[in-house]
């Protein structure tokens, strides 16, 4: 299944914009957070050079010197605290709440998060060498950046970021709809042709982006144009070569059958006239099929064709004939209606119906063609009363050279061949039911609506 142009658009804009919208949010997270960590970290390292230097060694022992004329002066309890431990741990001077930390002998400083009062602190621990020997000393910082204010400060521009990211793809996605609309009109109007319009289509209407599609369009179009019209001549040549030849074949069969010398072989003649006239219909079925043919492109040859009308001249072809084998062909018009089509196609499918019908029905029987409108549709039927085809086979009696067991004659199994490929034609349904009582058989063809027909 091919993929959406539109969709495919989002989807490239989608997640490059998500990663920005990520990183900017990073972006402005860190940049909220670094100033604080780096004020507190200067604070951390003037308290702690401010305690070295109070730092007194007296006959062996460390001290804190907390007097105030001493420069610079202890840092301010409210914002900072701090302890002083000797290699073991213990406590030598400060706040015993501030904890342990381990440092390895190649440290000499170290910065952490420690734990006080359940609070989360930045800590700076020092290691200072003295006459009396080495001291851990640890300040922590009362007042950190306030990491919660700033989490939420980065999810609150994250949420936002993405609330634009989706207004943004919304109206990218919109814009992109009303892009493609020039893409779906053209769709449109090349969906509504018939299979006969090869017009060119107009491409200073079209986007530039496009107009390289429709060029190639036209191009196809005056191909099959070009096709099509050598396929006319091709079958306007072979009717003439065809029929020509096969008609004076069977006026000099006539005449020969007519001669007192031809008595002895008469039969073998009428054989061979027998033979000549189906192959003049089936040549003639054939050359119908293919000027059926959509490619053909017939539609120059359409004009408002009288159903009744139709009808009439297509029986008074068959009357003598239907005379001859004892069948009432009757017309039976219910209503004048006229139909924009080819009438010698109109009148091939209604005349292979009718041949169809009276070449099935027994001496005695009926045929009958009707017109009219049925639910706001025209149409052509032609019934009969004679075997009937059964469900199973009325599939299958629309294929060419199909014929039904036991069929009488020598047909070529066209004729419904022919019927179907020019209702086709004519965005026509064709359907086969049983007659009156459910005898015979009843073939009706129903075109679109008259006022699409107009």
């Amino acid at each position: 299944m091919s993929s959406s142009i539109s969709r495919r658009l989002i989807f490239w804009l989608a997640v490059p914009l998500m990663l920005m919208a990520l990183c900017g949010s990073l972006v402005h997270y860190y940049n909220s957070i670094a100033p604080g960590v780096i004020s507190s970290d200067r604070r951390l390292k003037d308290a702690a050079n401010s305690l070295m230097t109070h730092v007194l060694v007296k006959e062996g022992v460390v001290t804190l010197d907390t007097s105030l004329e001493r420069k610079p002066p202890l840092p301010a309890a409210d914002s900072i605290k701090y302890t002083l431990r000797d290699t073991q741990g213990r406590l030598i001077a400060g706040d015993a709440q501030l904890p342990i930390v381990p440092m390895s002998d190649a440290t000499s400083q170290l910065s952490s998060m420690s734990q006080v009062d359940r609070r989360s602190m930045r800590t700076l621990t020092t290691r200072f060498d003295t006459r009396a020997g080495v001291i851990f000393i640890t300040v922590a910082d009362v007042h950190p950046p306030s990491e919660p204010a700033v989490r939420y400060g980065f999810m609150s521009t994250l949420l936002w970021d993405f609330v634009q990211l989706d207004v943004t793809l919304v109206l990218v996605w919109i814009g992109i709809q009303l892009g493609l609309r020039p893409i779906r009109k053209l769709r449109d109007e090349i969906a509504q042709r018939s299979p006969l319009d090869l017009r060119p289509i107009v491409d200073t209407t079209v986007p530039r982006e496009i107009a390289p599609v429709v060029i190639t369009l036209n191009r196809l179009f005056a191909t099959l144009r070009t096709a099509s019209q050598s396929q006319q001549q091709f079958i306007a040549n072979t009717a003439h070569q065809l029929r020509t030849p096969i008609t004076g074949m069977q006026a000099q069969l006539d005449v020969l059958a007519a001669e007192p010398e031809a008595q002895p072989i008469k039969a073998r003649l009428l054989t061979l006239q027998e033979g000549i006239r189906q192959l003049a219909r089936t040549a003639n079925q054939l050359l119908t099929l293919a000027r059926a043919d959509p490619a053909a492109n017939i539609a120059i040859k359409n004009q408002a064709v009288n159903l009744g009308a139709l009808i009439e001249e297509v029986a008074a072809k068959f009357f003598d004939r239907a005379l001859q084998a004892g069948i009432d062909l009757g017309i039976d018009i219910q209503q004048s209606v006229s139909i924009v089509a080819d009438p010698s196609l109109l009148d091939d499918l209604l005349t292979n119906l009718v041949d169809n019908a009276l070449k099935y029905t027994p001496a005695g029987g009926s045929v009958t063609a009707a017109a009219g409108v049925r639910h706001g549709k025209a149409f052509l039927s032609v019934e009969d009363t004679g075997p009937g085809i059964p469900e199973a086979e009325r599939q299958l009696v629309w294929q060419r050279f199909y014929r039904l067991p036991n069929s009488p004659g020598h047909g070529s199994g066209l004729g419904l061949a022919i019927v179907n490929e020019i209702a086709r034609l004519y965005s026509a349904s064709v359907s086969i039911a049983s007659g009156a009582g459910g005898r015979g058989t009843q073939v009706l063809v129903q075109f679109p609506d008259l006022a699409e027909r107009a």
